[in-house]
């Protein structure tokens, strides 16, 4: 995996997290949470896979660190960490809690789906054969999700106490 590839996935996941931020009509202050809770995830993820290498979970076969590349932990930061908050933000906001409940179920099931594809197609990361590389990776995505969305919540309050940004003039009360 290369600088160039991965400075790429940087700038990829910094345009779905700006289109997210548009689209969930997000204040300052959710995507400041949302963002400190998203490097907060991806920071203690950094550990849980120098702990899958130590295990024998999975690992990055091309590194030569226990951890992935800092640039692929900018991306996940970004798009999985920030990004999937504001979605989750706005399910909680809708939904209530089942919403929150919902997210963390799909990602607990598409997470380890979209990793096992990425690995076969790429090689990048090596699973284990066997149930516990599974169950520790769907875990993983469950616990990074709700933990970001916690985090979210102490940095920018509960889902349903934003005003949510208006986008025109019209909706704001203005007339033209």
């Amino acid at each position: 995996m290369t600088s160039r590839l991965l400075i790429f996935a940087d700038c990829f996941s910094l345009i779905l997290l700006g289109i997210t931020v548009y689209l969930t009509r997000a204040t300052p202050r959710r995507v400041l949470g949302a963002l400190i809770g998203g490097f907060a995830v991806t920071t203690l993820m950094a550990g849980v896979d120098a702990l899958a290498r130590e295990r024998g979970w999975w690992s990055y076969p091309t590194l030569n660190t226990p951890r992935a590349l800092f640039l692929m932990y900018v991306a996940a930061a970004l798009w999985y960490g920030a990004g999937v908050a504001l979605i989750g933000w706005r399910l909680t906001r809708r939904f209530g809690w089942r919403g929150l409940v919902g997210l963390v179920v799909v990602a607990a099931i598409l997470g380890p789906a979209r990793d096992y594809a990425w690995a076969a197609a790429t090689g990048v990361i090596v699973f284990a054969p066997g149930v516990v590389p599974a169950l520790m990776d769907a875990a993983c995505w469950a616990g990074g999700i709700a933990l970001v969305q916690g985090v979210m919540r102490l940095a920018a309050g509960p889902a349903r106490s934003d005003r949510l940004r208006q986008r025109t003039a019209q909706a704001q009360g203005r007339s033209e």
